[in-house]
C-alpha cells in the first residue's frame, strides 16, 4: 500500500519511518526543500532515540522517501497522513492554517479516492472543516473520506509508542475506509494492541482529554508539594503510596518546575477554549494550567531564600530540553528557568546532552554561556540547579560536583538525587517537596505557611 504523509516534524517523521518499517511504501512530503534534501541524505533534524537508525533502514530498503512534490505524492497513494503542526494562536486557540492548506492541497490534486488521516492535534470539528476544504478545492467531485487518527507519542520514547502502541483511536463512520486503516495497522494485532473505534468528534476529543487529564496529575502532585515543603513531608512517599492504588496509577505523579514541551502548554489551553466555544467552562484544568504557570517561580525562589539576589551570582544550569532524550526546548521549564535566572541579574553557566544548540537559537545573552560538561558548568558556580532529568545527571558524580563549585547550593528541581547523601556531602540540598529526606541537621528551614 503507497501512503504519503504530509508534514516532515516530529511526529510525521515518526509515523513515516514506522510505517515504512510496517512494510509500507511510505513518501513523507513537505515543502521545506531544505529540509528534505536532508532527510534524503539520512540526517534527521530532530533528535529522537531510534528515529535516524529506523530511517536509514527505510531508505535503504526503498520502503521510505522523501519528496516536496506534493502533486505527485498525493496522486501515488490511496491514503494520505495529515502531520503538521497546530501552534496555538495569541488567544490560545489551536492554528488550523497548516492543515487547511494541505486539505486544500490534497482537494486540488486529488486524481481518485484517497483515504485522509488526520494525525495533527486538532479541536473537535476539525474533520468536517477538512472535508470541506478538500471538497472547495476539488476542480471536480472525487470520493474520499476522513479518518481522525490521533498520535499519543512521548518525545523521546516516540518510536516504542508508535511501535507499541497502548491503543489505537480510529475516528470515522465509513466502513471501507476504516478496513483500509486497520490494514495498515495490522502488524499491532499481533500484538493484540487495543483499537478503539468511535466517530471523528470523540476522536478528537480524546487526544485533548487524554493530555489535559495528564496536566491535571502533574499540577496536582506539584500542589502537594508545595505543602510538603511547608510541613516538612516527602512528596516521593505520597506519590508512591497514591500511584500504588490502582485507581489513580504512579504516571505523572512527578514534582517538578511544571509541564511544558510542544503538546500539555498548548492542548490544555485549546482544550479550554473548545468549552469556551461551546459556553462552557472546565474549572478543574483551568486550575491545573494557574497551578503550572505559577509553579517554576515556586521552585526558582527557593535558590532565591538561600542566595538573596541573583545579581551577578554565577550558576550551573544542568538541562535545558523540556524533558530528557529529546532536544525540544519549546515551553521547556528548564529554558524558562533560565531566562528567569538571567532576568534576575544572574550569570549562567549551562549543560545539556542535546539540546544547546536549540536553546542558543532562543536565548540570547551575554550572561549566558554554554559547558561541554556537567562538570565544566559546575566549575566555580556558587548554585548548581537540575532543571531537566536527563540520565548521565542522575549518575553525577556528587563529590566531584561539589569540588568543582565555589559555593554549596544544590538546587534539584527534578528530584534525582538522594537528599540525604547531597547533605552528607555537604551540599545545602533543595528539593521540590522533599524537606522531610533530608537529615534534621542539614534541612534547609522550611517556609511557613502564609
Amino acid at each position: 500500500m503507497h501512503i504519503t504523509v504530509v508534514g516532515s516534524g516530529f511526529v510525521g517523521l515518526v509515523a513515516g519511518a514506522c510505517l515504512a518499517d510496517f512494510g509500507m511504501q511510505v513518501t513523507c512530503a513537505d515543502i521545506d526543500e531544505a529540509k528534505i534534501r536532508q532527510l534524503q541524505s539520512g540526517k534527521v533534524p530532530i533528535y529522537e532515540p531510534g528515529l535516524e537508525e529506523l530511517i536509514r533502514r527505510g531508505l535503504a530498503q526503498k520502503r521510505l522517501a522523501f519528496s516536496h512534490d506534493l502533486k505527485k505524492s498525493v496522486q501515488d497513494c490511496l491514503v494520505i497522513f495529515i502531520a503538521v503542526g497546530t501552534e496555538p494562536r495569541p488567544d490560545g486557540r489551536a492554528n488550523l492554517d497548516h492543515v487547511k492548506d494541505v486539505s486544500q492541497t490534497i482537494g486540488r490534486y486529488m486524481n481518485d479516492y484517497k483515504v485522509v488521516v488526520i494525525k495533527s492535534t486538532v479541536p473537535v470539528g476539525t474533520a468536517e472543516q477538512v472535508t470541506k476544504w478538500i471538497r472547495e478545492a476539488q476542480p471536480q467531485p472525487r470520493d474520499f473520506d476522513v479518518v481522525s487518527n490521533p498520535e499519543f507519542l512521548r518525545e523521546g520514547a516516540a518510536v516504542e509508542d508508535f511501535m507499541r502502541p497502548n491503543r489505537v483511536l480510529l475516528g470515522c463512520s465509513n466502513p471501507q475506509a476504516l478496513a483500509i486503516i486497520k490494514d495498515i495497522y495490522r502488524p499491532l494485532y499481533l500484538l493484540e494492541t487495543p483499537f478503539v473505534i468511535s466517530d471523528n468528534r470523540t476522536a478528537e476529543l480524546v487526544k485533548y482529554a487524554t493530555n489535559a487529564f495528564l496536566a491535571v496529575k502533574i499540577s496536582y502532585i506539584n500542589e502537594i508539594a508545595r505543602l510538603c515543603d511547608r510541613v516538612g513531608s516527602d512528596v516521593h512517599l505520597i506519590a508512591k503510596a497514591l500511584g500504588l492504588d490502582g485507581r489513580i496509577g504512579s504516571k505523572f505523579l512527578h514534582p517538578g518546575p511544571g509541564f511544558g514541551g510542544s503538546c500539555l502548554p498548548k492542548d490544555t489551553r485549546a482544550f479550554l477554549k473548545t468549552f469556551e466555544d461551546f459556553g462552557l467552562e472546565n474549572h478543574v484544568v483551568q486550575a491545573a494550567v494557574e497551578v503550572n504557570r505559577g509553579q517554576l517561580n515556586e521552585v526558582v525562589q527557593k535558590l532565591v531564600r538561600e542566595l538573596g539576589s541573583l545579581r551577578n551570582r554565577k550558576l550551573c544550569l544542568l538541562g535545558l530540553s523540556y524533558k530528557p532524550n529529546t532536544n525540544d526546548v519549546r515551553e521547556s521549564p528548564a529554558l524558562k528557568m533560565c531566562e528567569m535566572l538571567l532576568k534576575a541579574g544572574a550569570r549562567v553557566r549551562a549543560f545539556d546532552p542535546v539540546a544547546i544548540e536549540s536553546a542558543r537559537a532562543v536565548v540570547r545573552s551575554p550572561k549566558l554561556s554554554f559547558a561541554k560538561t556537567a562538570f565544566d558548568a559546575a566549575s566555580g558556580a556558587e548554585a548548581t540547579i537540575v532543571a531537566t532529568e536527563w540520565n548521565e545527571f542522575r549518575n553525577l558524580d556528587l563529590a566531584k560536583l561539589k569540588s568543582a563549585m565555589a559555593g554549596d547550593v544544590l538546587l534539584d528541581a527534578r528530584n534525582v538525587f538522594d537528599p540525604a547523601a547531597a547533605a552528607a556531602l555537604g551540599f545545602r540540598y533543595l528539593g521540590v517537596g522533599r524537606a522531610a529526606a533530608v537529615p534534621a541537621g542539614k534541612r534547609v528551614k522550611a517556609t511557613a505557611a502564609r
